[in-house]
């Protein structure tokens, strides 16, 4: 069962509640946004979760779709549309307390540090990672809309998003290119602020049949992909953190072990999965495709 609650991020909504409450958040940004925490697992199929828009005049606005946000992980889709932009003003300051990590699932990002000049580009399926402090600005470079799985630890419940930007002064001088490199790339490497992450530069492992693939591990946030074929399970494991988990393709199904009877729930492409610190369950596919999901564990793996 979701409980909805309010938060401090910009950026939230609510995976459990009705129509009604979606467009009520989406008109009263200024009382912060709600957030869902969840009594125990839980799917969030796509068609629950709340709309949620914020941003301003001088920011941009962005669509939220919020799948879980609970005390110890957020997970979020954002989207914008061909040649949108996401900025910062003084109201909505894009730098916070916490290790994110954007997967991008359609559309192409452009994300920029406006503090250094650094950019990355990542195409759907690569990811971009970054700790906190971190100024960002998100561009939608392309003809496609730009859709954007977020994975947000600590999360804004403990004060890492909007409540944490406004005590950071604000970024007055905004630069999008770093001159510093010319005639010294690739010799001289600075320390990058953004990440980018391919599969190539995941860690991958074997979790029974489960292909699964670590691109983001800190002591905050964990992030990978699950990969399944047709008839395929992975073990039976809990984490040290809250797990959020979002279907990119097929049909993945949820086993569960808690208080009662075991709990089993069928995902479908843009539905989310929540499941609390601690607590056994298993993915399979018992369709004839493949599945791939996107998952996030806060604070531990293990």
């Amino acid at each position: 069962m979701a409980t909805t609650r309010r938060s401090d991020s910009p950026a939230a909504g609510s995976a459990g509640s009705n129509q009604d409450a979606a467009q009520t958040a989406m008109t009263a940004p200024a009382q912060g946004s709600p957030r869902p925490t969840f009594d125990g697992p839980a799917a969030i199929p796509y068609r629950m979760v709340t709309r949620f828009l914020w941003g301003d005049e001088t920011s941009g606005e962005v669509s939220d779709w919020i799948y879980a946000s609970t005390d110890l992980i957020h997970m979020l889709v954002f989207a914008l549309p061909p040649g949108g932009r996401c900025l910062h003003s003084d109201a909505h300051r894009t730098v916070f307390g916490a290790d994110v990590t954007y997967v991008v699932i359609g559309g192409t990002l452009v994300l920029a540090n406006p503090e250094n000049g650094e950019v990355k580009v990542a195409e759907s399926g690569e990811a971009i990672f970054f700790r906190r402090d971190t100024w960002h600005h998100i561009f939608s470079h392309g003809a496609d809309q730009l859709r954007v799985l977020e994975f947000f630890a600590p999360p804004p419940s403990t004060g890492t998003s909007r409540k944490y930007a406004q005590t950071r002064p604000l970024l007055a001088d905004v630069r999008y290119t770093n001159d510093d490199l010319l005639g010294r790339w690739p010799v001289e490497r600075p320390e990058p602020t953004l990440h980018h992450r391919t599969s190539a530069d995941a860690v991958w492992r074997r979790d029974g049949d489960a292909l699964v693939g670590i691109v983001v591990t800190t002591e905050h946030l964990t992030v990978g992909t699950l990969n399944l074929l047709p008839g395929q399970h992975s073990d039976v494991h809990a984490h040290g953190g809250d797990e959020a988990l979002y279907v990119l393709e097929g049909v993945l199904n949820v086993r569960t072990w808690g208080d009662g009877q075991p709990g089993w729930a069928e995902l479908h492409p843009g539905d989310g999965f929540y499941c609390p610190i601690g607590t056994p369950h298993r993915y399979s596919n018992i369709g004839d495709g493949p599945v791939k999901a996107t998952f996030g564990v806060a604070p531990l793996w293990r």
